[in-house]
């Protein structure tokens, strides 16, 4: 993220922000940018408001400006109640949401975020995902860097990383349908006797491109189609006219967990490279 920001040089390799080699941005260039780095970096004996104000002066804006901007801000990040509190005396996730607050005073068009939901509860993980939703509504940019595999989802495009190298990139639902084939029907029979009658017929199903018993549940099986929501009706026909009926208790689509889509990406890499 730092080699993007320009801060860093690439060891190998090459990097474009904006369409340009970051190293040789100017300053008109890093006013379209902002940074929300892993650790607090403000300085803890200044206020919120002095902090936020100390960030705009670096990139010019005058008091004016800072006063106008620093009261439409404080709203959004919910921390007008904090204007006059020191950053020493904030609390983790004040101090996250008080660099969101400096990283925005200037208006970027493009903003990084590291990390910003490490560490900090499900609550406040959920807000920041929000005033990010709402950044992107208002026609910024947002590269965020995450651990936790779950908040793909959130995001437009994915681009999961294993030392260094892109192992793959794109939106989170062509993640899923990549490492699996497609989307997954979650069927549970009536009766477990009609498990491998089902497991035929579909099996010949032109539309299915794979299906498997679950296993340790008689009952139920796993149908890969393209996709789920689309052929879920017609899957469910093609067994309940059948002679005699295959009868279903239940079927929906089965949203697999991105930590297991991810540990599948990893594998497949590890498998690559090991022939």
């Amino acid at each position: 993220m730092r080699t993007a920001l320009g801060l860093l040089r690439p060891h190998q390799g090459k990097i474009s922000t904006f369409g340009r080699d970051p190293s040789t941005f100017r300053a008109r260039d890093r006013e379209r940018l902002g940074y929300i780095p892993q650790q607090f970096v403000l300085y803890p004996r200044l206020t919120v408001a002095e902090n936020a104000a100390f960030v705009a002066a670096l990139y010019g804006m005058n008091d004016q400006q800072i006063a106008k901007r620093l009261d439409e801000l404080l709203d959004f990040v919910d921390l007008a109640d904090a204007r006059e509190r020191l950053g020493m005396n904030l609390s983790g996730g004040m101090q996250r949401r008080l660099m969101l607050l400096g990283a925005l005073m200037h208006n970027p068009d493009l903003l990084f975020a590291d990390e910003p939901t490490a560490g900090i509860d499900p609550v406040l993980r959920a807000r920041f995902w929000d005033f990010f939703r709402s950044l992107r509504a208002q026609g910024h940019t947002l590269v965020v860097t995450t651990q936790i595999i779950s908040e793909a989802v959130y995001c437009d495009v994915v681009a999961v990383m294993r030392q260094g190298r892109i192992l793959a990139i794109d939106t989170p639902q062509q993640l899923r349908r990549r490492v699996l084939g497609g989307e997954i029907i979650h069927l549970t029979l009536n009766d477990s006797a009609d498990r491998e009658r089902a497991l035929k017929v579909l099996g010949r199903y032109e539309v299915v491109r794979n299906v498997q018993a679950v296993a340790g549940v008689p009952t139920d099986l796993h149908v890969v189609v393209e996709d789920a929501r689309e052929w879920l009706p017609e899957v469910l026909n093609r067994l309940e006219n059948q002679r005699p009926q295959i009868v279903i208790a239940s079927a929906a689509p089965l949203e697999v967990s991105y930590d297991e889509v991810f540990i599948s990406l990893m594998r497949a890499e590890e498998e690559q490279a090991n022939g």
